[in-house]
């Protein structure tokens, strides 16, 4: 289904409006969403509330139809929380944080503080005990760290549970191509070698490629090709924290961003395309090399032709650690989806210089045995 994306755009400045907040039925405190599960869960008295099934579907929006429409000359400004819990307000360029002083979770109203408001959310599965056992895991499993590094793992290390805004593309692409196919085919050799000081006459199969032009149309649909709408992580590391449990999303509900930091989108959907478009020729190219057939395949040229582009904002769950080792910073990021860890880790130049003087020691020994073994 097709909707208006610059639909309920918010103001182009700070505002305090729209702050969205889950009170326990039972204390009155506030609930968080529980990983794993459509409920939300008290921290403090453990009560549960499911969160409601609205029967909304996730929806896309027409690219084309977001081109054309008319854009803000001004950036959607930092929203201002006002916490229920302790009356504090909170500044922030998050859809969804927690209040500075008392911790509370705090909700922003998409559509006062995103210009377009997220479709979809992938809530977190991993929950903060296996997060936590993850991250040591990774810290003690990890070769040529000092060993210090370890103690690490068994600290209570501060996680963040955040949500990592992504565009996901479809496309129908019609592509034209020209190239060559490669052929292969065999000619017999003749060649001398010396055996036991004599010259012998030996033949051997050699082969050759005989190439072709070839030309033609390939065609495929590409659905929800996912692309990071955030700069605040590397996109190296966010390419690695994939793949991503895409089927399993839900149609978005602010519930589920409770107690969780949500962060804003900062590349353009345009931006975003440009990416996806390089990640979708890299499969046409496969597609071409396929349709040429042959034993080798060369790609000349591809015109691709993109119709009926939609878009849609995404939230993927992330649990990010940091841990601080001689005096630096170092980051870990876990796919609160599938469990995958990534990240940054110092090496131990010791350990690097005694495996390197091991491998040669043992390197040598191989070859004294062999020498001997060659003088027998």
């Amino acid at each position: 289904m097709t909707t208006d994306p610059t639909a309920g755009s918010g103001p182009t400045a700070g505002s305090g409006a729209a702050t969205l907040h889950f009170p326990c039925s039972a204390c009155g405190s506030r609930v968080e969403y529980a990983p794993g599960t459509t409920s939300l869960k008290c921290p403090y008295c453990g009560s549960v509330q499911q969160i409601a099934d609205t029967g909304a579907t996730i929806e896309e929006h027409s690219y084309d139809a977001w081109a054309a429409a008319p854009k803000p000359t001004a950036r959607v400004g930092a929203h201002i929380y006002t916490c229920t819990g302790c009356g504090a307000k909170t500044e922030s360029d998050n859809l969804s944080d927690r209040c500075q002083f008392c911790g509370s979770p705090l909700v922003a109203d998409s559509a006062a503080v995103e210009l377009i408001a997220p479709e979809a959310v992938v809530p977190f599965k991993v929950d903060k005990s296996v997060a936590r056992e993850r991250f040591r895991s990774w810290v003690t499993s990890r070769w040529f760290a000092p060993s210090a590094l370890k103690k690490v793992g068994s600290m209570e290390g501060r996680l963040d549970g955040t949500y990592l805004p992504h565009w996901t593309y479809d496309a129908d692409t019609t592509t034209d191509y020209t190239g060559q196919r490669g052929e292969h085919y065999y000619e017999t050799e003749t060649y001398t070698e010396t055996v036991d000081g004599q010259e012998v006459t030996r033949t051997r199969e050699v082969q050759h490629t005989a190439w072709y032009p070839a030309a033609g149309t390939v065609s495929r649909f590409f659905d929800d090709v996912l692309v990071p709408a955030t700069t605040q992580l590397p996109q190296k590391k966010l390419d690695r924290l994939g793949p991503w449990e895409l089927p399993g999303a839900q149609p978005y509900q602010p519930a589920y961003l409770s107690g969780y930091r949500t962060l804003r989108y900062d590349v353009e959907p345009d931006a975003g395309l440009e990416a996806a478009k390089v990640a979708m020729r890299a499969v046409i190219h496969d597609d071409c090399c396929h349709d040429i057939g042959g034993d080798e395949q060369q790609v000349a040229t591809m015109d691709v032709r993109y119709a009926q582009v939609m878009f849609k904002l995404m939230l993927l769950p992330v649990w990010i650690a940091a841990y601080v080792y001689a005096g630096k910073t170092w980051q870990v990021v876990i796919n609160a989806n599938t469990g995958e860890v990534i990240g940054d880790r110092p090496y131990s130049k010791w350990k690097i210089a005694l495996a390197t003087l091991a491998a040669i020691v043992v390197g040598g020994i191989a070859l004294y045995l062999y020498g001997r073994s060659k003088h027998r």
